[in-house]
Order: structure tokens, then C-alpha cells, then sequence
């Protein structure tokens, strides 16, 4: 019907725009050069003229739903834009209103306006989930602020061994030979995870002395850090014994997570409207005249 509808359309205006080419169908409106004339007149390229034409049969579309729910803007907000505009500019209020195309930078304004109402309205219920971790793995890649950069280790923490391996009654001296016969055959080729199991007195042992994720803010966690894949650190002291680990993975986090979440939130908000706005062009009837660009 909306085909039907448009196709009349087109019979209908045919003649009174005859020097003003027709650009678009969009169900029963039409764009016309005239009607963007000014956006043409910053682009060259036939790419370029049909994105300007895309973005003006997104723009009534939008509108045209807009209509529908009854969405306005404050004739206060469009008087406010107004004031902006002429103030970034650097000029009066009245040069701006003395201007040939006030109108339609009046027009320009209350459709954005409408449009951005509506994309309030459709987002508004719009659910944001997302775990502390995932948040922190994402926040890096959209925020240019200060990164704090994180690494995850495993560790072998042995504070007391067996008295038979005690030798000249310095269990220090002993540990530290201990750890650092496990630590040749890591570097051999064995398995740290084996190993942290086997041996490791620190609670992580059971999932093979891996750590949460720590902020590089110490010399001994500084040094594990520059270790190389596969390396094995030197032995370290810990409050919970002697120790040496590989370092398994890093990772940089934002400074600012409140601000990066808010940023998420508006970018998700921008893909859902964004895949709304596709989904008005798929149910609604669109013509390009192409051979009018």
C-alpha cells in the first residue's frame, strides 16, 4: 500500500517539480534537491550526496515517529539553542536572526531537538548490565584518562619444610634452597601450577598459586612484572614466607570507572537507537533516485 501510496505521489508531483529533481521517496514524502540543497553544497563526491540523502530519510523517519508519540521540543530549549548558537559564533542574537537562512537553521535546530527527544524516549527503559570485571577490561579501550595497569601472578609462598631438609639449622637458608630447586625445574619445563599445588603454603594453592589482580605499587611486584613468558622470578620475602613467581596475564584499567560506566552507558544507548533507526528504514517503503545525484 505504502509503494502504491508513494508511486501516486510521484505521478502527482512529477510536473510541478520538474526543475527540482527528486531525490528520495520515503513511504508518501519526498526529498527533493531543494530540500537539501544547503548539505550538497559541502559535498562533491556520489558517495557523499547519498549519505547526505541516508541521513535525511533517517532524519524523517525519526521525525515521523517523533509525530507519532506526540514528542515536541520546549519552544524554551529551541530559544536556548538559539542563544548558544549565535554565542559560539561570536555574534548577536539579532545578526543571527537577520540572516537569510535563519529559518531554517530554526527548522535544523527543533528537528535535532525532536530527534533528540526521541532517542530519550525509546532508550529510557534501556537495561545496562555489566560485571565489575568486564567493566574494568573495557574502560581502558574508550577513556583516555590515566591507566592504572594491573598484573595477575602465581606464586609458590613456602614458609616451613620438613626437618629433614633443614640443613645446618638455618631454615631460611633451607627454604630458600627448596624454592630454588623447584624454581630449575620450572625453568626446565615443569609446571608451576603442579608444583604451587604440591608445595605452595599460601592459600592460592589450590587453584595453583594464582593471584587476583594486583596494582603494580611495589618493588617486588615491579620486579615480576619485567619478567619475561615462562620466567621465574627470584626468591622474594613475603609476610607469609619466602617465594617465587611467573607472572600470568596484565591488563590496564581506567582511573576513572564511574566516568568510563556512564560512557558505556551512553555508547550502548547510541547502538541500540542506532539499530532502531535501521530497523524504521526495513518497514518502511524507500526509493533513491540515484541517476539524480
Amino acid at each position: 500500500m505504502k509503494r502504491a501510496i508513494a508511486l501516486l505521489l510521484l505521478f502527482n508531483f512529477q510536473s510541478s517539480f520538474a526543475e527540482n529533481s527528486i531525490l528520495a521517496l520515503v513511504d508518501e514524502k519526498i526529498i527533493t534537491y531543494n530540500s537539501i540543497e544547503q548539505q550538497f553544497a559541502l559535498v562533491e563526491s556520489y558517495e557523499e550526496k547519498l549519505a547526505v540523502v541516508n541521513s535525511r530519510i533517517n532524519v524523517m523517519l525519526q521525525l515521523e515517529k517523533a509525530l507519532e508519540f506526540d514528542i515536541y521540543p520546549l519552544q524554551s530549549d529551541v530559544n536556548q539553542t538559539i542563544i548558544e548558537l549565535a554565542a559560539i559564533n561570536n555574534i548577536s542574537l539579532e545578526t543571527l536572526k537577520s540572516r537569510g537562512n535563519f529559518d531554517f537553521i530554526v527548522e535544523e535546530i527543533t528537528e535535532k531537538l525532536s530527534i533528540l527527544n526521541l532517542q530519550r524516549y525509546v532508550t529510557k527503559d534501556l537495561k545496562f548490565n555489566l560485571s565489575n570485571d568486564e567493566l574494568i577490561n573495557k574502560c581502558p579501550i574508550i577513556n583516555n584518562d590515566a591507566k592504572i595497569k594491573q598484573i595477575k601472578i602465581a606464586q609458590i609462598i613456602i614458609s616451613q619444610i620438613d626437618d629433614s631438609l633443614i640443613s645446618s639449622n638455618n631454615l631460611d637458608k633451607s627454604i630458600k634452597e627448596f624454592l630454588q630447586k623447584i624454581s630449575t625445574h620450572i625453568s626446565k619445563g615443569a609446571s608451576f601450577e603442579s608444583f604451587a599445588k604440591l608445595h605452595s603454603q599460601h592459600p592460592s594453592y589450590e587453584n595453583g598459586g594464582v593471584s587476583k589482580w594486583i596494582t603494580i605499587d611495589s618493588p617486588t611486584i615491579k620486579m615480576i612484572d619485567s619478567l619475561e613468558d615462562g620466567e621465574v622470578s627470584d626468591i622474594y620475602t613475603t609476610s607469609m614466607g619466602f617465594a617465587i613467581a611467573i607472572k600470568i596475564d596484565e591488563r590496564f584499567i581506567s582511573g576513572n570507572l564511574k566516568d568510563c560506566k556512564e560512557k558505556l552507558i551512553y555508547l550502548n544507548a547510541e547502538k541500540f537507537y542506532s539499530n532502531w533507526v535501521e530497523d524504521l528504514r526495513s518497514t518502511s517503503y524507500i526509493k533513491i533516485y540515484h541517476d539524480n545525484l
